[in-house]
């Protein structure tokens, strides 16, 4: 066996063992993020990525609410800043509604209205509603109820003080660091590790809740085990039948799972078509729509420690044609611009353009679809 041959066998047994160990290592987690980032020629997280996880069913309902097509459907042309910014962006869909009505519908490479494609984040604002509805059912006494109660495993010294509000709000004071692009951090380990309800039993309190703005999806994913330890359920059960159908959305939901029959990943990874993001949208726009209460509704879109966040929707309101906002990674966004009855909707693979809370494409997105379709 010459010299050559040995070295590519040593480097494959090395690299065998390598992945081997890691696997059984804390750091398992990496195999999977690897595949299914750097291996598949990608930085982070892809919209399109259903297919790469287990999954569990957000079903509809046999009755539809559809959505009605204005008489002036598609009949504008997009203006070339829009075209330009959603072509940087890759985006797969733009859809906006004006009084209640779709009049822009459009759909960019292989995405169509039947695609499904990851909320990211805009996920955190379907788990505050589904909470809500729990409050309105009697299951859940209020938003200032204790977490400790729902989650008796929570630690820190602040554990006690904890509320429901808090992890709405991002202001928890949780200790979770943000950070999608760091393959060690405790996101990337929540994104594809296979242990996310143990994962979040180890994170502690260590900040006075309710002090502070800091976004983290911890927050979020412990909201959402607070809700099925009082409904017993699933979430993707519970929100299909207290919210999916209630929508009258056109096509079933698919939430991401950490292994096959786990849990859902609360804090993202919510796959719809853009059509019931739309609806979604006129959800928002109609204040709850008598699926959630106005009043909580209305408080919801105003903000709490920050001034672009309220309870998990972000709100520009320093911006020329003010709007409230789900928003996901990418730029996914569902927006309601009431001054101009509108709905802006936008999916797409592309990093976003400009910094939250409001980046620089979200705002074109919006105020090009206010000088084509606004009304004053």
């Amino acid at each position: 066996m010459n010299k050559s041959r040995k070295r590519i066998l040593y480097f494959l047994g090395f690299l065998l063992f390598a992945t081997f160990a890691l696997y059984l290592s804390p750091y398992g987690y990496l195999l999977k993020g690897i595949r299914l980032t750097y291996l598949s020629g990608k930085a982070s997280a892809h919209y399109y990525d259903k297919g790469d996880f287990d999954l569990r069913k957000v079903e509809t309902s046999n009755t539809i609410s559809q959505l009605s097509k204005s008489q002036y459907y598609n009949k504008a042309d997009l203006t070339n800043e829009l075209k330009d910014m959603l072509a940087k962006t890759n985006s797969g869909s733009y859809l906006v509604l004006r009084n209640d009505s779709i009049i822009a519908e459009h759909y960019f490479g292989e995405h169509t209205d039947t695609t499904g494609s990851n909320a990211f984040s805009m996920t955190k604002s379907i788990i505050t509603m589904l909470v809500q509805i729990a409050i309105q059912e009697g299951k859940i006494k209020s938003w200032d109820d204790k977490a400790i109660k729902y989650l008796p495993w929570l630690k820190g010294p602040y554990a006690k003080d904890l509320t429901l509000r808090h992890l709405s709000t991002m202001t928890a004071g949780i200790d979770w660091e943000e950070h999608y692009k760091n393959p060690l951090g405790v996101t990337a380990k929540a994104y594809y590790g296979d242990d996310l309800d143990g994962l979040m039993k180890t994170i502690t309190v260590i900040k006075k809740p309710g002090e502070t703005y800091k976004y983290q999806s911890g927050s979020t994913q412990m909201l959402a085990m607070a809700l099925k330890a009082v409904t017993g359920e699933n979430t993707a059960v519970y929100a299909s039948e207290h919210l999916w159908k209630k929508i009258g959305a056109e096509h079933s939901a698919y939430w991401h799972l950490d292994k096959d029959n786990g849990t859902e990943i609360c804090y993202c990874c919510f796959n719809a078509v853009s059509r019931d993001f739309a609806r979604l949208g006129l959800l928002m726009a109609h204040r709850g729509n008598g699926i959630l209460d106005s009043n909580f509704f209305n408080q919801a879109i105003q903000p709490y420690k920050a001034k672009h966040y309220g309870h998990s929707f972000w709100i520009a309101s320093e911006v020329s044609n003010p709007f409230y906002f789900m928003h996901g990674m990418q730029g996914q966004f569902v927006a309601v611009v009431p001054k101009h009855n509108l709905v802006v909707v936008r999916t797409g693979a592309g990093e976003q353009k400009g910094e939250m809370p409001v980046p620089e494409c979200i705002q074109v997105y919006v105020n090009e679809a206010v000088k084509l379709f606004g009304r004053k």
